[in-house]
């Protein structure tokens, strides 16, 4: 099932009575939802509301973020033809303040953040080739990143070469989980729209005590541009892209897989998001996993979205919350105490000739008791 977007290719001439039949779709469609098992509390809605905060001041594409010591942190980001930006920012909600950082040590995209104790710690990604024609080289770096010394630490690089995997932290380790790269025994060095390609289901996990790794049981179901979130010492990965890293070339997808680190042990699917959409932004508030945004394409469509949507591992069931003020795809997300805060992306899907990175920064508040 989609939730409208914002943006579509669809003919002006068409758009209208589309868009018209769309939204008595989704009224009916939030109807069914509430009443056969997605729960769209009326509740969240009620409750929910957006804050603007102060904008990102170096909007770019494909940024991403993680909340640490009370801060958020924003990281990446693309120059046009896929060259890596590095950039690192902070942002303090008292003072609601942005203060650049130093650069990442290894300039790079699509990588994997995560946050444990106190200190954010990033995995794998893609670089620019050293020559030839634009493309996406996975790699298998992994850092520390201490943002209280700003500074930053080379670990044991992930067994795997990957980029756009998802990372989520239980008990002392950390999961490293999906991604895309290159095919068994490829020649290539990098990934393009014409080059073979694989999404993995890998999971690899870190110990960061030890600086090792260990290969765990794969995912289900091998995807990448996926959300992801630690509820109660289990991990839940949502959505995402299969059949390929790019947007123009990949299915999204709606499965939600429940992974057991003291196990090792995937569970049966969980209930499915109700929007399938990849490259969204994704935290954790209150023991629930918030998705915002993301992108969608097929053959008719490319597109956007507004979408919130907050699943609840403990009853399986998903809520509606009110939708971002500004659709967008590629966008940093972290939650600091019962706030979501979302910071930029790009208001078009990847591939569209319309290059529109956002300076738009929202936070959705979160009653501490909405369940």
């Amino acid at each position: 099932m989609r939730a409208c977007p914002l943006y579509s290719t669809a003919h002006l001439t068409t758009l209208e009575p589309t868009m018209t039949f769309k939204r008595i779709f989704l009224v009916a469609l939030q109807l069914a939802v509430a009443m056969f098992g997605f729960n769209a509390a009326p509740s969240a809605w009620a409750q929910a509301k957006w804050e603007k905060l102060a904008p990102f001041p170096d909007p770019a594409e494909e940024i991403l973020g993680a909340a640490a010591g009370g801060k958020m942190y924003v990281f990446a980001g693309l120059i046009p033809f896929w060259k890596p930006r590095g950039i690192v920012y902070e942002y303090d909600p008292a003072s609601d303040h942005w203060t650049k950082k130093k650069p990442m040590a290894l300039p790079s995209h699509h990588v994997a953040f995560t946050e444990y104790h106190g200190k954010i710690y990033a995995f794998g990604g893609f670089v620019y080739p050293a020559s030839g024609p634009a493309a996406w080289v996975p790699i298998n770096n992994a850092w520390e990143y201490d943002p209280a010394a700003d500074s930053w630490k080379a670990l044991a690089p992930m067994p795997s070469k990957r980029g756009s995997p998802v990372a989520a932290a239980v008990g002392n380790k950390i999961y490293v989980i999906g991604g895309a790269s290159l095919p068994p025994g490829s020649t290539d060095i990098a990934i393009s729209f014409t080059t073979p390609q694989v999404v993995l289901g890998t999971v690899e996990e870190y110990d960061p005590e030890a600086n090792t790794w260990r290969e765990r049981t794969p995912m289900p179901t091998p995807r990448n541009h996926a959300a992801i979130g630690a509820v109660n010492g289990k991990i839940y990965v949502i959505g995402g892209r299969v059949g390929a890293a790019f947007i123009g070339l990949a299915s999204d997808v709606s499965v939600v897989e429940e992974y057991d680190p003291a196990t090792d042990k995937w569970s049966a699917p969980r209930a499915r998001m109700p929007t399938a959409r990849s490259a969204l932004g994704y935290s954790v508030v209150n023991n629930r996993i918030y998705v915002a945004g993301g992108e969608y394409q097929d053959p008719h469509m490319m597109a956007t979205f507004r979408e919130v949507e907050a699943y609840d591992p403990a009853s399986n069931s998903w809520s509606i919350l009110p939708p971002m003020p500004v659709s967008r795809h590629g966008l940093a997300a972290g939650a600091i105490g019962n706030r979501l805060i979302l910071v930029g992306g790009d208001v078009q899907s990847s591939g569209t000739g319309v290059e529109v990175s956002t300076s738009e920064v929202d936070s959705l508040v979160i009653p501490a008791g909405d369940h």
